[in-house]
């Protein structure tokens, strides 16, 4: 359920976003400047803005693009076109002007292109790198702000409802249409390859970009003091899920694949005499999001390899109401359902993400459980009745996935102690041993 807001806070979000607005226009000046090409969705308004005559600047060009892309969108989503949206047209025409007023900022920072390679080139990557970061933070603020977005990611966000395909793929088809048509207008007004306008720094702010954009979300949370009157967060902290915590202890227990991370958790729940919630998450999602729980299961705290890469190249730019990534709203829906088990009362909650989803609650143990991969093989091996070698491929499967689902969503490495208050090796230890220390353990957080 999405919280209702106020006209306040409407302003305030709409006043951050024209300043927000301000620092993505640098981010992409800078990172143009560095001469190693353009990010793709400047690239056709950037490369057109350097044909002699042409009579028009980048930030018109930009303007004119955008308006485009609306345009698109109004024809697809037709009646399903959000009404708050016509203030892309706004938004396009104040982008274009910050486009004209950074790059003009930006005009002494521009590394000339036969300056010495070997004080050239780290220059250039160095600005490539900053505007990139200053991109990727803008990009972040944008999101966390959750009320406007740019039309270049309107667009492809509009494809993808109206085709109802997958935002992801949708937006990596879109990217690279926006370069290819750039090579085009290189092509025929420039007669050849020019890697001033699109090169290698067109590839590393499709991935670098997206990839800080990941670093820095987990870490903006402060900026809900902007967006938010301090009354209504107040209001807010109250009534999501009970308000304050109360005073009884809750352990989350994160665990290696194969460690004997649930016989543990259970096992704790049964001596604090509380509920054990695994499963139960599971099912509550379901039941919540209209998913089958088998759906929950096979999508939730799993993010191969391939589907990490594909969230960094892609949904990094759309605000969270907007954001159709079912990834997203199943970790919505288990961070709201973990929030409400543990205001209910003393319990276990295993994995889900709840050591970072509680982590405001002091009254928390968070444990991580983890064993040797010999250890872990024979158990699996025995529990599924499979060879020590397919076990051993699952165990590194599951565990990847879990190291990217916690790294999606909290911008931190899933095994960094840092974001555990007790690790326990079952290898070593024991099962029994486990619960023993955690619940010597639990004592200091009661």
């Amino acid at each position: 359920m999405q919280v209702k807001r106020s006209k306040a806070e409407w302003m305030r979000r709409y006043a951050s976003f024209v300043v927000i607005l301000f620092v993505i226009a640098f981010g992409t000046s800078l990172s143009i400047r560095a001469n190693l090409g353009s990010s793709p969705i400047s690239a056709p308004p950037y490369i057109l803005s350097l044909v002699p005559g042409i009579g028009l600047t980048m930030g018109q060009l930009t303007m004119c693009m955008h308006v485009f892309f609306i345009s698109a969108q109004l024809l697809l989503l037709r009646k399903d076109f959000e009404k708050r949206q016509f203030t892309q047209i706004l938004v396009s025409f104040l982008f274009g002007f910050y486009t004209d007023l950074t790059m003009w900022m930006t005009g002494f920072l521009q590394v000339p292109f036969d300056m010495n390679p070997l004080v050239g080139y780290p220059l250039r990557f160095a600005e490539l790198l900053l505007g990139g970061g200053i991109l990727a933070f803008g990009i972040a603020c944008e999101v966390r702000c959750d009320s406007l977005m740019l039309a270049g990611e309107g667009l492809p966000l509009a494809i993808s409802r109206f085709l109802k395909r997958d935002f992801g793929k949708v937006k990596i088809c879109s990217d690279i249409s926006l370069v290819l048509i750039g090579i085009v207008f290189m092509f025929v007004y420039f007669g050849g390859w020019d890697w001033k306008m699109v090169g290698v720094g067109t590839l590393v702010s499709m991935f670098y970009v997206g990839l800080m954009v990941r670093v820095f979300a987990p870490h903006i949370s402060w900026l809900d003091r902007i967006f938010i009157p301090e009354k209504e967060r107040a209001g807010m902290q109250g009534a999501v899920a009970g308000g304050e915590w109360g005073r009884y202890p809750v352990v989350t227990i994160a665990r290696m694949y194969g460690s004997g991370g649930n016989a543990v958790g259970e096992a704790v729940a049964h001596r604090l005499g509380c509920p054990c919630y695994s499963r139960l998450i599971i099912d509550q999602t379901a039941r919540q999001m209209g998913y089958t729980p088998e759906f929950v299961e096979e999508n939730e705290q799993n993010i191969s390899t391939a589907r990490l890469w594909e969230l960094i190249f892609t949904d990094h730019g759309i605000p969270a109401s907007m954001n159709p990534s079912k990834d997203d709203a199943i970790f919505v829906s288990q961070s709201r359902t973990v929030r409400e088990l543990a205001h209910r009362g003393p319990c276990v909650i295993i994995g889900r993400l709840g050591n970072w989803i509680l982590r405001d609650n002091p009254h928390v143990l968070r444990v991580f459980v983890t064993s040797d991969k010999d250890f872990a093989v024979r158990q699996v091996a025995a529990q599924l009745h499979v060879s020590e070698e397919e076990a051993s491929r699952k165990i590194d499967r599951v565990n990847t996935g879990r190291a990217n689902h916690y790294w999606q969503y909290t911008g931190r490495q899933w095994t960094d102690i840092g974001g555990y208050d007790l690790v326990v090796n079952t290898d070593r230890v024991g099962i029994d041993g486990a619960v023993d220390m955690i619940m010597r353990a639990v004592k200091s957080v009661s």
